[in-house]
C-alpha cells in the first residue's frame, strides 16, 4: 500500500511539473543595457576600469518593421516609455546633471516627449511600471529639453547608449530616422 501512495504521489507530481514547464514564446522586442561609461562591466572584468560607474540603462528595443514611427506610431506630443514593454529604467550611481537639472543618485523610470524638432527627457520616480500608461508627471524627479536631428541612414532596432562628450558623457537614443543626445555630468 505504501508503494502505491508514493507511485501516485509520483505520477500527480510529475504531472504538475510538466504542465508547468510551459515556456512563453521569445519577445519581439529584446532587452538591452547600456553602461555609462560604455562596456563598463567588459572594462572592469579586463581590470581596465579607470572610471566609476556612472549609470546604467535598461530597455526594450523595438524594431521598425516598416512602420513610421515618430510622428506615426509614437504621436509627437505624447508620452512614451522610450522602448517597448516595460518602462524603460535608469540608475544612476551618483548625483548627476542632465542638462542643468540635478538629478540625484538613484533609480528612475525614463519617458519622453517627443516632437518633431526637440524632446523632453522626463525621469520619473515611479519604477517597475508598463508603458506609459500609469504615467505621473507629479512623480518626475527631473525634465530636460533636447534637440532632435536627422539621420542620414535609418535605425532599425531602438537604441540606446552613452560616449563621452566635452561636458562628461551623453546618452544617445536613435530610432528610425531620429537621434537625440541627453547631456550628463557628474554634480560635485
Amino acid at each position: 500500500m505504501l508503494r502505491f501512495i508514493f507511485a501516485l504521489f509520483f505520477l500527480t507530481s510529475f504531472f504538475r511539473l510538466t504542465a508547468q514547464e510551459k515556456v512563453p514564446p521569445i519577445d519581439q522586442s529584446p532587452m538591452d543595457l547600456s553602461y555609462c561609461p560604455a562596456n563598463f562591466s567588459m572594462m572592469k572584468t579586463q581590470g581596465k576600469n579607470l572610471e566609476p560607474l556612472i549609470a546604467r540603462v535598461f530597455y526594450s528595443r523595438p524594431s521598425m518593421q516598416g512602420r513610421k514611427i515618430f510622428g506615426g506610431l509614437i504621436e509627437y506630443g505624447s508620452v512614451w516609455r522610450v522602448g517597448a514593454n516595460e518602462s524603460t529604467e535608469i540608475e544612476f550611481f551618483k548625483d548627476v546633471f542632465v542638462g542643468s537639472t540635478r538629478l540625484k543618485k538613484g533609480r528612475y523610470t525614463l519617458y519622453a516627449i517627443p516632437r518633431d524638432d526637440k524632446w523632453t527627457i522626463l525621469f520619473n520616480k515611479d519604477l517597475y511600471t508598463w508603458g506609459a500608461f500609469a504615467y505621473d508627471a507629479k512623480k518626475d524627479a527631473a525634465r530636460t529639453e533636447v534637440s532632435s536631428k536627422v539621420l542620414q541612414q535609418p535605425v532599425e532596432a531602438l537604441t540606446i547608449y552613452f560616449e563621452r562628450s566635452h561636458i562628461g558623457h551623453q546618452m544617445n537614443i536613435l530610432w528610425e530616422n531620429t537621434s537625440i543626445s541627453v547631456p550628463i555630468s557628474t554634480a560635485k
